[in-house]
């Protein structure tokens, strides 16, 4: 499966931790940068390089990295065809693929160990879509709002 990484400069070094980590791991990784530290440089620029190389390489998936994962996975949202999860646990990265099918997870460098930090990755990349009726069900109503702009009617 092919990976794509992007981060910022709060991210950068788990970011080069997980490339390394993951290829390692039989994974086909792309590093979407940045490719050397600079503390000022702006996430939005490599989250949204990572979530449009996500969008168009059907089958694999991303992770973004800040300080907080917040940002990060704020920008990756704003292509059209992410679905990005903040994942601040084992749990909740394996319930983004299981009930929402994300395809970026973000994570925050700062708020995990790098040994947390790859276990939260591992259980995202590893946990399929559950395919259950009302999992798709809900993805394909959002799916369509971004398609149309049409707002669902309430119930």
């Amino acid at each position: 499966m092919r990976v794509y990484l992007g981060s910022d400069h709060a991210g950068f070094e788990l970011k080069v931790h997980l490339v390394n980590h993951l290829a390692k791991q039989g994974y086909d990784v792309v590093d979407v940068g940045p490719h050397a530290f600079d503390p000022d440089d702006d996430y939005p620029t490599f989250c949204l390089h990572t979530g449009i190389r996500v969008v168009a390489d059907a089958g694999s998936l991303a992770v973004v990295i800040g300080g907080s994962g917040n940002g990060e996975q704020i920008a990756a949202n704003k292509v059209t065809g992410v679905r990005a999860a903040l994942a601040w646990n084992v749990d909740t990265a394996r319930l983004a693929r299981e009930h929402n099918d994300a395809n970026v997870v973000a994570i925050g460098a700062r708020q995990h160990t790098l040994d947390e930090a790859t276990n939260i990755v591992e259980a995202f990349l590893t946990a399929p879509f559950s395919g259950g009726d009302r999992h798709a069900r809900r993805i394909a109503q959002v799916a369509a709002y971004e398609r149309s702009g049409e707002l669902p009617a309430l119930s």
